[in-house]
């Protein structure tokens, strides 16, 4: 109630009070990898649905970068939600416009994403930079840019194979924005051309168009959106920056003066006369990043911190079969995103594979566990024990990937089919889809020997298929978190009931606002209770965990009690004989 009345006068006043606050449902099947890509954004998390999105964004995958390419497609096999980043390969380069160019000091480009090129913008300016492929890589030498002007009688654009196949409907001329300041011929089209048809698979296709553009800097369309060719293409194109229009070709564009500021300080640049033909613009020097180094994974992954920006279920560890990285450089990988995962985000797990040398060696049981014992020995962390034999497609090859990839897929699919807190495991729900073999089947003695060490075989049962066989993290000391639907279970109860506790904020520390919230939660767990997630449950939140000295620090304190569902690991069955004449009830509850 308003401390006013509401009316200075007798009224009927109505309002509205929310009490309708639920635990939120909130999303957990969500990975997250660090690979190495022939394209694509650097150290940018962009979500992919499933592999044609991910060839889209990141390129199909050439023979070295086929492991981490499938590595992460077999994720979306299972789940519709990766966040992808490309790792920042340390010999990685854009190609660019290298013709040569009066007064030019154009060299070695390397640029990330978008924050990273508007950070160098003004230095490649001063270099004279023109065009630059919009990521890193080989790929990028494929790309070609032709660029038609205006000309006498639009003989540029007749004779030109772009616009006589139909990709742009007429010739180019002056734009209404410069025409109304007195200037002329400032449009420009521009076709963005697969020259290798490495992008397309075809020769000479046609990527992208920008029909209409200007060359003058602050040109508008009538709607005021820009229509500078800069900022059409850097704002549009998936495959080019351009750094500025005076940049392209010494010999292209002339000066034309309009007079006072209104374009350009002056000046508006057009074509030359003398040069009015189809440009060509050719672009090289693009250079795919070799194997990515320690620094470069814990950069990647180090994207994905926050918390707020960004849900993550999945940590995924890339492959760890770079000849030059010792088992040190191997652990400090996932020791790192251990790191991320238990003390910065605090809601998601890693999941991992041995490096591909240890399943190869002459003893892969004894050689994985050794591997193991030196990792972080955490219930944020979950470890198989194997690779996969897969078909690359692309490459028309038999690869190797790890397993990981696929694991934490079963941990996804199973949240989609049944909930978190359920075992990804068993032939129910721990087959893996679309592999050909594993590298190693282990027997039951050395399944053994990996449970132990908290590894999760994967082994091949006749009539069963390959099958997850284990649901152990890697916490070494007996608890319930030490197996992996537990784990995942508080993960997603904090994550929901945080989510809840943010209505709390800066309300009153009282009996009201602490009934509420219990009256909030609880209809929540009551739910994940019938669910089979929790056996039991309480909620305390009163006078007994919130003394006058937490209110007095502005505090608020919920203590929540579970009693996790546990997973079957053994099972025994008795098969007991008896004598014809023996009652059943009489030995029935004996000790067997």
């Amino acid at each position: 109630m308003a401390f006013f009345t509401p009316s200075q006068s007798p009224a009927v006043v109505t309002r509205e009070i929310d009490l309708t606050g639920i635990v939120p449902n909130v999303a957990t099947s969500t990975g997250a990898y660090v690979g190495n890509f022939r394209w694509g954004p650097v150290e940018t998390p962009t979500l992919v649905d499933n592999e044609s999105t991910l060839v889209s964004k990141f390129a199909s995958p050439s023979n070295s970068t086929s492991v981490d390419f499938h590595t992460a497609a077999y994720f979306t096999k299972y789940s519709s939600s990766l966040m992808v980043i490309r790792g920042d390969g340390d010999s990685g380069a854009n190609a660019y416009d290298s013709d040569d160019f009066t007064g030019s000091n154009r060299t070695s480009v390397d640029i990330k994403n978008l924050d990273d090129f508007n950070s160098q913008r003004a230095a490649l300016d001063s270099d004279l930079h023109g065009f630059i492929a919009k990521y890193h890589g080989e790929l990028g030498n494929s790309i070609e840019i032709q660029l038609c002007p205006v000309s006498p009688n639009d003989s540029a654009f007749n004779s030109w194979s772009v616009a006589v196949s139909g990709e742009f409907n007429s010739a180019p001329g002056t734009s209404s924005f410069v025409s109304q300041l007195g200037g002329v011929d400032d449009e420009i089209h521009v076709a963005i051309i697969d020259k290798d048809g490495a992008f397309t698979g075809t020769k000479d296709a046609v990527l992208e168009t920008y029909p209409y553009v200007s060359l003058a800097s602050n040109a508008k369309n009538p709607d005021g959106s820009t229509n500078y060719i800069a900022d059409v293409i850097n704002n549009q194109s998936n495959y080019v920056w351009l750094v500025a229009a005076d940049n392209i070709d010494s010999s292209f564009y002339g000066v034309n003066s309009i007079g006072g500021d209104a374009i350009d300080e002056t000046t508006v640049y057009t074509l030359a006369p003398g040069n009015e033909t189809v440009k060509t613009k050719v672009l090289r020097n693009g250079a795919t990043p070799t194997d990515l180094s320690v620094a470069n994974y814990s950069s990647g992954f180090d994207t994905i911190d926050d918390v707020d920006a960004y849900t993550v279920d999945f940590l995924i560890a890339p492959p760890l079969n770079n000849s030059s990285f010792a088992d040190s450089d191997n652990r400090t990988i996932i020791n790192d995103m251990v790191a991320t995962a238990e003390q910065t985000r605090k809601d998601c797990v890693v999941v991992a594979s041995p490096p591909l040398e240890k399943i190869l060696s002459t003893a892969p049981v004894n050689d994985t566990v050794s591997f193991a014992q030196g990792l972080t020995q955490s219930n944020y962390l979950f470890m198989d024990n194997n690779y996969l034999n897969v078909f690359d497609k692309y490459n028309d090859k038999y690869i190797r990937i790890p397993a990981n990839s696929s694991t934490a897929g079963l941990m996804a699919q199973t949240d989609y089919t049944n909930a978190p807190w359920f075992s990804p495991a068993g032939i129910t729900r721990g087959r893996y889809f679309g592999v050909t073999d594993i590298l190693t089947s282990p027997n039951k003695a050395e399944r053994d020997t990996l449970y132990k060490a908290g590894i999760n075989p994967i082994t091949n049962i006749p009539g069963s298929g390959i099958v997850l066989y284990g649901d152990k993290t890697m916490q070494n000391r007996p608890s319930a978190f030490d197996r992996i639907n537990v784990r995942r279970l508080f993960l997603t109860l904090e994550r929901a009931i945080s989510e809840a506790a943010k209505s709390v904020l800066f309300e009153f520390n009282d009996e009201f606002t602490r009934a509420q919230f219990v009256n909030i939660v609880e209809p929540f767990l009551r739910e994940v209770k019938g669910r089979r997630g929790i056996t039991d449950f309480r909620v305390v939140c009163d006078t007994t965990n919130n003394t006058p000295e937490i209110i007095d620090r502005n505090e608020f304190v919920a203590t929540i009690f579970i009693k996790p569902a546990r997973s079957i690991n053994y099972i025994t069955l008795n098969f007991v004989a008896t004598r014809t004449g023996v009652d059943f009830e009489e030995v029935v509850g004996l000790s067997f």
